[in-house]
């Protein structure tokens, strides 16, 4: 049964919401899955801030198209379903892979990231990447280890002075004694 124009364009208009919401969006081939299955991976994209919905692919590229993303036209082929990233990407990227391995009709096409559209092996990257507060506490001992060091060099001379002088205070309270 066609699709009126009026439901085609409350369509377009709830899946440029999503993508305006989204930080990313991972394609995947939903063929063979069943509705129970659909269900369970979409609460466990839920709990990650993410949500999975089935999308029809001219209307996902023409929304594609009006907010400026770049179009996978290869990705675009066949049944399409898509998890969107409305928190972090890494979670939802890890919940997607790992429910593609339990269930293998599952299969995730790539992702569309910013203005840069990557490929599966690009949303594997994406899943393993470790949580932001993991991330953040390496960036900050990759800045602080280097400083610290510095502070160390800069501090050095004024060390070996001070125990100098303090060495050379000892001696003469030796020999005045």
């Amino acid at each position: 049964m066609a699709i009126s124009k009026d439901k085609k364009v409350v369509m377009v208009t709830d899946y440029v919401d999503s993508m305006s919401r989204s930080q990313a969006m991972i394609l995947t081939d939903y063929r063979g899955l069943t509705v129970a299955e659909i269900t369970r991976l979409r609460q466990n994209l839920r709990e990650v801030d993410g949500a999975f919905q089935v999308v029809k692919n001219t209307l996902f590229a023409r929304a594609l198209q009006e907010t400026g993303a770049p179009i996978p036209t290869e990705q675009l082929e066949g049944p399409l379903a898509v998890g969107y990233c409305y928190g972090e990407v890494p979670p939802v990227a890890k919940a997607l892979t790992n429910f593609a391995r339990e269930a293998e009709e599952l299969i995730i096409k790539g992702a569309i990231l910013g203005t840069s559209i990557l490929d599966a092996e690009g949303v594997k990257g994406l899943a393993e990447l470790p949580p932001r507060e993991v991330l953040l506490a390496q960036l900050l001992g990759a800045v602080q280890g280097p400083m610290s060091s510095l502070v160390s060099t800069i501090n050095a001379p004024m060390r070996e002075i001070a125990q100098v002088l303090r060495a050379r205070s000892e001696q003469g309270q030796e020999a005045a004694a």
